[in-house]
């Protein structure tokens, strides 16, 4: 079982969380704040940032947006992609964050990647220090794999500190945190706000039509991610089953990554508010153990941690 987020008045976190990572590129301030109130208006208030996207827009327009409402939202960022997790880089980064949001304390603040050059144990003593002076609420890990997650468990314990939130990459193409990552988080008691539910814009369909406009066909390192024949051919079966139902494929593929028995809250996105929509709708969406099952056999099931697969099926 997973802990439940609260915002700063004691609104639990919404369902899924919007991802600014355009607000400041794709979409401009006015597309953002179009976004911004499409998502609000279906009760969404968990909104997640950055301190490296957009070069500090992407924050900057997230902190014009929340100002009358602030205390009922979860708003996250994170530090440390660039840099490394050392106190001073991680303590630069955050109070610059601040000042775009306009804010003195975060809900939520990610370390954006495992830093293996830098003593973990500094990095947890500088977020448990942020927590004491009651600058976060929750203290986050982004891109960690299992075993990494584990390793700031156990020195994190040494400071009275535990991780509140995961959040890795997980959709109907990219799957391996099915093997450990959640099963770990429902056993650890922590949150899972994964991103890329729509594969890069993948399971949206979109690129079942030849040199269609996207970063999969622009963005050199989202053309490697989603670039095996498998995936495409999973979207298109997506398609055709979204088509059979009379739904948006992107509604089912959203949909599908939130019905995991763990409960995560996946990271929409988009760069217009008529591009959200899609995936908005995927939190009236019913999804059923039958479709559930259907829409998993479209892509490979990734390998159990073990190799003893003969004491897995006993049941041993």
């Amino acid at each position: 079982m997973t802990q439940i987020l609260k915002s700063p008045d004691g609104t639990p976190a919404s369902r899924f969380a919007f991802g600014t990572m355009q607000f400041g590129g794709r979409a401009d301030a006015a597309q953002s704040a179009e976004i911004y109130d499409a998502c609000r208006a279906v009760g969404v208030n968990h909104f997640d940032t950055a301190w490296v996207y957009t070069n500090g827009q992407s924050e900057e327009i997230l902190g014009d947006l929340i100002k009358d409402e602030r205390d009922q939202l979860i708003i996250a960022s994170k530090v440390g992609y660039t840099g490394g997790a050392g106190a001073a880089n991680m303590q630069a980064q955050f109070d610059t964050s601040r000042r775009r949001l306009q804010l003195d304390s975060l809900d939520i603040l990610y370390l954006h990647r495992f830093d293996d050059e830098t003593d973990l144990r500094e990095t947890l003593a500088w977020f448990a220090a942020r927590k004491e002076a009651g600058e976060i609420s929750y203290m986050g890990l982004s891109n960690f794999a299992a075993w990494q997650v584990m390793k700031a468990q156990m020195l994190g314990a040494e400071f009275g500190l535990a991780t509140d939130i995961l959040q890795p990459m997980y959709s109907l193409v990219k799957r391996q945190a099915e093997v450990e990552i959640l099963p770990m988080c429902s056993d650890q008691n922590i949150a899972i706000a994964p991103y890329s539910p729509l594969g890069g814009g993948l399971l949206t369909g979109k690129y079942i039509t030849a040199n269609a406009a996207g970063r999969l066909n622009e963005d050199a390192r989202y053309n490697s991610r989603y670039g095996q024949d498998w995936m495409h051919e999973t979207a298109r079966q997506l398609s055709l089953l979204a088509a059979e139902r009379g739904v948006e494929p992107a509604t089912l593929a959203v949909a599908w990554v939130a019905a995991h028995a763990a409960a995560p809250m996946p990271i929409i996105s988009g760069r217009t508010a008529a591009q959200v929509a899609p995936s908005l709708a995927a939190l009236d969406f019913q999804m059923d153990a039958a479709l559930y099952s259907e829409i998993a056999a479209l892509s490979p099931r990734p390998a159990p941690a073990t190799d003893r697969l003969e004491e897995q099926e006993a049941g041993a």
